[in-house]
């Protein structure tokens, strides 16, 4: 496995993967923290393309990844994922709603902890699903980052 780091305006991302695609991302702080395992390289040089978008992300210039993506999963958790990514730009869901969509609308905390264990946040939008009631509820690298990124995107979603 091959690591980098690259600042953002949510603090450092570690980008973690192979040769041939991304398997996480991780926070400096909170749930979604990452640190290299033993065995993992650290590479600069990696994952440029992985870099050069989430700089355009994080500068309002793109709205949808397009990179090779790893995710290690379970079938469950991967139906989740998929289910993130189609989740648009600037806007949010509900636990419950992403449940519907994954098919089975009683399963909100499977979907709940699915999304938890997101290990690529920010590429797959777990930051999109929020509360019932509208309220922002946990996510891995802290409420604060959460918020940050969901106005980035609300901010350029009515600039647009």
């Amino acid at each position: 496995m091959r690591y980098t780091y690259m600042d953002s305006p949510v603090g450092e991302l570690m980008l973690a993967g192979d040769r041939e695609a991304l398997r996480w991302i991780g926070f400096a702080g909170g749930r979604m923290a990452r640190r290299a395992a033993p065995g993992w390289v650290r590479d600069p040089a990696a994952f440029a393309a992985v870099r050069e978008q989430l700089d355009a992300y994080f500068a309002s210039q793109l709205t949808r990844f397009d990179l090779p993506l790893a995710p290690q999963t379970t079938p469950f958790q991967g139906r989740v994922l998929a289910a993130l990514r189609e989740v648009p730009y600037g806007a949010t869901i509900s636990y419950g709603e992403l449940a519907r969509r994954v098919g089975n609308p009683r399963a909100a905390r499977a979907v709940g902890m699915a999304n938890a264990r997101n290990p690529i946040p920010v590429i797959i939008p777990c930051h999109r699903v929020i509360g019932a009631s509208g309220e922002l509820t946990g996510f891995g690298g802290g409420l604060d980052i959460k918020r940050t990124l969901l106005a980035l995107e609300q901010g350029a979603s009515r600039a647009a």
